[in-house]
């Protein structure tokens, strides 16, 4: 079943919800846990700039752990972390933590593929991804995706591609967070297109699946072209998760909206 993103709007007091914040930034709350993914809170970075409004800051203040899925620029950007404040928690790749300490950051912890982690009561997992996550001409370390366990299982893939053993997350998944586009008209390797998306829900098999990183980002100098296709990538995902895997429902949220995880 596909929603568009008015039908999913939530404005009441559930406790688990998720947030797209634009990009690859989701909040998700679980059992009254806030953990910030990828945060990316500015209107530019490098060449890309923001072409949506941004996302008042009273909806991510105060989280109780940022997690990072790697160090690119559009996932990690520093301004972004500062502008959480630099005591916040970090949960990051192996690798980047010292690089992050010698920018100013006093609470970052390290995960790899396997590694376990709690903040609170929920239990999180770095699982592989399958993308090049090194920063350009900077420090390198593995790209990552999460799995985060309460009550319920949210998977946050981050950047990847489809890789082998995708669909043998255990336990089941109650949410995947999934990548369907790029930030440009071109999707280079290390990333998943609306098709290839849908696949990886086919393997997943969540209850819900909702798309992200699509219609945030433009390069300078393209948004005349591009802008009015910024929401083709959600759209082609849903249909074709509703013919490959029709028993899971898509959720389509703007950025700015949230939904309840009430599957």
């Amino acid at each position: 079943m596909v929603e568009g993103a008015d039908a999913v709007r939530y404005t009441g007091t559930a406790a688990d919800r998720i947030v797209f914040l634009g990009h690859a930034t989701v909040l998700i709350e679980l059992e009254g846990v806030r953990l910030l993914f990828d945060p990316l809170l500015r209107d530019r970075v490098l060449h890309l700039r923001r072409q949506v409004p941004p996302v008042d800051e009273s909806v991510f203040a105060g989280p109780d752990a940022v997690l990072i899925s790697h160090m690119h620029h559009d996932h990690l950007d520093l301004a972004s972390l500062r502008r959480l404040g630099q005591d916040r928690h970090l949960i990051v790749p192996r690798g980047a933590g010292v690089w992050l300490a010698s920018k100013g950051f006093v609470n970052v912890s390290e995960m790899d593929v396997g590694d376990v982690l709690k903040v609170a009561e929920l239990e999180i997992t770095a699982v592989v991804a399958h993308h090049n996550g090194g920063r350009l001409g900077g420090p390198q370390a593995k790209a990552l995706g999460y799995l985060v366990a309460g009550r319920h299982v949210v998977y946050f893939a981050g950047d990847t591609e489809m890789f082998a053993g995708m669909g043998g997350f255990s336990p089941a998944l109650d949410v995947a967070l999934l990548p369907v586009a790029g930030w440009g008209p071109k999707l280079g390797p290390g990333h998943m297109d609306p098709l290839q998306a849908a696949h990886a829900v086919e393997l997943l098999e969540p209850r819900l699946a909702i798309p992200i990183h699509w219609g945030t980002l433009l390069p300078i100098g393209l948004a005349r072209n591009y802008k009015a296709r910024l929401g083709d990538p959600p759209r082609l995902f849903a249909e074709h998760a509703a013919r490959l895997a029709p028993s899971v429902e898509v959720r389509i949220l703007r950025s700015g909206e949230s939904t309840a995880v009430d599957c």
